[in-house]
């Protein structure tokens, strides 16, 4: 194999890349300048070493703790759970939410694996009593990980004098009853509100 193939294989390896793009990332490799090249390769080598997770809600960070954590106008009294920091960042987004955050890494998944201790679950409800956390919001996927994962984090959470609220899921924005599968629409159901 040659050194275009072991690079096209290798960024085939990349979530959401296959060989088509690879193929066409390879070729803009090949055009672009050399300096670029290097830049990129550096960035990539040292990126583990720059970047970690911080101590006290798992974002990667530069800096531990994080900006978020050390941020005094955050809502200290509230604590999202994510499942991953894409999921962090996308919430940041909206700017609807201005409290702390705590990042599981996963969901439970015990066919691969993946148990409570995986997911710093002792971390988190040690981090609830110690912070006086007054509500935690459980912002798992609504999928049977996210579902079983925020399930097992209420039921750990019972002996905490806690409020455990959960994402609403159903139908999104702009979305047709006519496309939606049957678990949406219940879920639509379920967390249905009055009109203001």
């Amino acid at each position: 194999m040659g050194p275009l193939e072991e690079l096209v294989a290798d960024l085939s390896r990349f979530p959401g890349m296959g060989r088509k793009s690879a193929l066409r990332l390879a070729f803009y490799f090949l055009k672009t300048d050399q300096s670029f090249l290097a830049k990129l390769g550096h960035e990539i080598a040292t990126l583990r070493e720059r970047v970690r997770k911080c101590s006290r809600c798992g974002n990667y960070t530069e800096t531990d703790p994080c900006s978020l954590c050390e941020d005094p106008s955050r809502d200290s009294r509230t604590l999202c759970v994510v499942e991953q920091v894409q999921d962090l960042m996308n919430l940041q987004k909206t700017g609807e939410y201005q409290g702390l955050y705590f990042v599981l890494h996963g969901v439970l998944a015990p066919l691969d694996g993946v148990g409570p201790q995986d997911l710093g679950l002792e971390k988190l409800v040690r981090r609830v009593v110690e912070e006086r956390i007054e509500e935690v919001i459980l912002a798992t996927n609504p999928t049977l990980e996210g579902d079983t994962t925020a399930l097992y984090i209420h039921k750990l959470l019972a002996a905490a004098e806690v409020r455990v609220t959960r994402l609403a899921s159903g139908l999104p924005v702009g979305g047709d009853l006519e496309y939606a599968d049957r678990l949406t629409i219940a879920r639509s159901f379920q967390a249905r509100r009055p009109l203001d």
